[in-house]
């Protein structure tokens, strides 16, 4: 029985995708282990698979944190920085369950796993979630610090790749530790570990559909994008239940599990769009109230969680923060979206979003009441943005991702 090792770190739109797959290379035989922080035991368990805590631990209710993590300037760089300073402790941890395995299929930030695939001679795939990944010169992603930057794509090719080679000088010294580890393990220096040293020189899978990016010639050359991994888990509250039959089909807020820590004045606002507009709602919260009264008005309705691939379709437009797990969702709904980055990949996959032609986008300096309502209006009347997501929501249920990227995997080792 093949040994796969999965690693992963981050929120849970970055542990889903993984239970996904995990769960479909189980179906087929193999012997799965993810190795994530030590919060996710208990969810990849009830999945039959095997847990190995790797740290950093990740408190996701932990608010300071995440408002901290969810900068727009410098979110990614708080990111990186620390989890390369952790690295050692992140290898120390791996290296154990490395060793038992014959393949170790890695996220894009798991930086000690490709050290410990690369120090022990394993099989290594790498994958990434979001087209940000790639940093293509061909079809830009938008830099959550500066998301004007974009327009220089109109200069072609070789500018964008001029400003990606900038990046790479730029960011070399947040991730020095992992470049000081690899020297003192006996292991060449490698490229850049945020950028072309995080993909597989075997195989990359690009674990998105291809109408949030199509492959691009810059792209690592062994890529293979398959859909979404769907991880649909979950019901929804009798009370949810019971809102959702009385009345016409709501809108639905929702910040993830991420940007939710870190949402600010984001529920109060929306609050005030609904009542402008008149519409039913449904506040999608998180553990903490938001700032939102005790008593909703009527046709109001706000919940700790509520399962994406449930309520979106349910749903008469989406609102939410754009982190391409919950993206993946609302492309899938059918359901037109408004989508409101807060970091990350997430600038960028809002402006994939909006192509299609299904979702408006708005910066959360511009997230005021009357503006919102305007776009939510806009969105809810003008029948362009529903055909353009039920045809989006064809082409995507027709992915089958989890079992794409098994076979991919399957035809890497031979097996």
């Amino acid at each position: 029985m093949t040994r796969v090792l999965i690693t992963t770190l981050g929120s849970y739109g970055d542990l889903y995708p993984y239970l996904a797959v995990g769960a479909e290379l189980r179906r087929r035989g193999y012997d799965v282990t993810i190795g994530s922080c030590a919060a996710y035991r208990a969810k990849v368990e009830a999945e039959g698979l095997a847990f190995h805590p790797v740290r950093p631990d990740i408190d996701l209710e932990d608010r300071t944190l995440l408002a901290y993590v969810m900068d727009s300037r410098r979110g990614s760089e708080r990111v990186v920085r620390y989890l390369a300073e952790m690295v050692r402790e992140s290898y120390a941890d791996t290296l154990e369950a490395a060793r038992r395995a014959d393949i170790i299929l890695t996220h894009p930030v798991t930086f000690a796993s490709v050290v410990a695939a690369q120090k022990l001679d394993r099989r290594w795939i790498s994958s990434v979630l979001a087209p940000l990944s790639f940093v293509s010169a061909f079809d830009p992603p938008v830099p959550p610090q500066v998301p004007w930057l974009i327009k220089m794509r109109a200069f072609g090719p070789g500018a964008m790749q001029a400003l990606w080679n900038h990046a790479r000088r730029q960011t070399r010294q947040w991730v020095q530790p992992i470049l000081d580890l690899r020297r003192e393990l006996g292991l060449p220096p490698g490229e850049h570990p945020l950028f072309d040293g995080s993909h597989s020189p075997a195989l990359v899978l690009a674990l998105f559909s291809r109408y949030l990016a199509a492959p691009q010639p810059d792209w690592p050359p062994r890529t293979v994008v398959t859909g979404f991994p769907f991880y649909d888990r979950g019901s929804l509250a009798p009370e949810l239940e019971r809102f959702l039959d009385a009345g016409p089909a709501p809108v639905v807020f929702t910040l993830g599990t991420s940007a939710v820590g870190a949402a600010g004045s984001f529920y109060v606002r929306s609050l005030e769009a609904v009542k402008r507009l008149g519409c039913r709602a449904v506040l999608v919260t998180g553990p903490h109230p938001q700032g939102l009264p005790d008593v909703l008005p009527p046709g109001v309705i706000a919940v700790p969680y509520a399962a994406h691939g449930v309520l979106f379709p349910r749903a008469a437009v989406i609102v939410h923060q754009g982190g391409v797990g919950t993206t993946a969702q609302a492309m899938r709904s059918g359901r037109p979206a408004l989508v409101v980055p807060f970091g990350h990949d997430q600038f960028d996959n809002a402006a994939r979003s909006r192509r299609h032609g299904s979702a408006e986008l708005v910066y959360r300096f511009r997230y005021r009441p009357r503006h919102v309502a305007r776009l939510l209006q806009r969105l809810l009347e003008e029948p362009g943005y529903v055909s353009a997501a039920l045809a989006l929501a064809e082409k995507v249920r027709a992915e089958t991702g989890a079992a794409a990227a098994v076979d991919a995997i399957a035809r890497e080792i031979g097996g």
